[in-house]
């Protein structure tokens, strides 16, 4: 089975390193698919869910506020400024933040908090 190798990275820490099958990503052009054999690639993230279908079955989901990704020769790199893997996140306060975001008409905070709860919740649909 054909693999490319991941890095996900924030700007404090390393978030994940696997081996994976494709990596779907929200890029300044639109989602973007990446998958062993990709042409190179190198763009800017958007606030948006990092979804990794690992080379064993799994799936991770992170939410990713921000940074580059980069493609070549089967290694991708995801430099966040800002992500959380699916399971780090409290959907009780995400959900606060985003009511919070909401009554302010704060459309950043409010996108932000909608992609924390999308990435927390999905992975509870794939478990």
């Amino acid at each position: 089975m054909a693999e490319l190798h991941v890095e996900l990275v924030a700007a404090d820490r390393k978030v994940w390193s696997g081996a994976a099958t494709i990596v779907v990503a929200r890029t300044a052009s639109g989602d973007t698919g990446i998958m062993p054999g990709h042409t190179p690639v190198l763009s800017v993230l958007e606030t948006g869910p990092v979804t990794i279908r690992t080379t064993d079955g799994g799936t991770v989901i992170a939410a990713v506020h921000g940074g580059f990704i980069s493609f070549a020769d089967n290694k991708l790199s995801i430099l966040a400024e800002i992500a959380e893997l699916a399971d780090e996140i409290d959907i009780a306060r995400a959900q606060r933040a985003l009511d919070q975001a909401q009554s302010e008409l704060d459309e950043h905070a409010q996108r932000r908090a909608e992609v924390r709860l999308f990435a927390a919740r999905g992975l509870k649909a794939h478990a």
